[in-house]
């Protein structure tokens, strides 16, 4: 019997992207708790990301870091006409892990020579991939969050590369998440799961003083990062960043293996 087996266990991904875990999480016997805790939306700005898109040419990789930039990519290729193709003969693709080279297989299908990390599906990893890369003087399209943090562009550039970041979407609190935070705390649970920093960070404003001590299992070290700061328990790390090692993550934290 899993360790989920009765346990309340809340998931803070938005819906688009949290069916196959609810699904895991519930035929392992657990109860699900959905708390969307972030939207995906366009920039306010879009400009930018066309106009690159439109002069794919310029660059000589595309660099991926998540499911959503490749969804907003997509989009805007489409919106705007374009093929949708990423890489060519001349230009290479770059994913940060086996979540964003899936999405990117789906959406673009003809991309098939694709960088990603061995182990370390985040930015440290994604850099170590680039080190074995000649990068001096390469121009490096990233489009990411208008949230995204710094170190993969500073990363690259500290490689040589010429890299222009986009934002290709930005996350925003989901109508309502206040109150929804306040339902799942009144009616307790064993664990939250984690997925990204912004959750996290969402999460907490929603729960104001209470989400100290909040018991969480994060999807590897930037966002157990956040969690730290935001006062949450971390009880487990999913290692490597993927949503089954979050699910495994969990049994191990709720079958007292943490």
């Amino acid at each position: 019997m899993s360790a989920l087996q009765g346990r309340r266990v809340v998931v803070t991904r938005q819906k688009s992207q949290a069916g196959g875990l609810v699904e895991t999480l519930q035929a392992k016997g657990a109860t699900v708790l959905e708390v969307p805790a972030i939207d995906i939306v366009p920039p306010s700005d879009i400009g930018p990301l066309d106009e690159a898109l439109e002069s794919l040419d310029r660059y000589d990789w595309v660099v991926l870091t998540s499911a959503n930039t490749v969804n907003a990519v997509l989009s805007r290729l489409t919106v705007l006409g374009l093929y949708p193709k990423l890489g060519s003969e001349t230009r290479r693709v770059a994913s940060v892990g086996p979540a964003t080279t899936a999405a990117l297989r789906s959406s673009f299908p003809e991309d098939r020579r694709v960088l990603e990390p061995k182990t370390d599906f985040r930015a440290a990893g994604l850099l170590d991939a680039f080190s074995k890369e000649r990068l001096k003087g390469r121009r490096m399209l990233v489009p990411a969050s208008s949230e995204a943090r710094e170190e993969l562009a500073a990363g690259l550039r500290g490689m040589g590369a010429v890299v222009e970041v986009v934002a290709a979407y930005s996350t925003i609190e989901p109508p309502g998440l206040e109150e929804a935070v306040g339902r799942c705390l009144e009616q307790g649970f064993d664990l939250a799961l984690f997925a990204s920093p912004s959750a996290v960070e969402a999460f907490a404003r929603s729960a104001g003083d209470r989400a100290a001590g909040v018991p969480a299992a994060v999807i590897g070290p930037t966002t157990e990062a956040a969690a730290r700061a935001a006062g949450l328990n971390v009880r487990g790390v999913a290692s490597p960043s993927t949503l089954e090692a979050l699910v495994a993550t969990a049994e191990r934290v709720l079958g007292g293996h943490s």
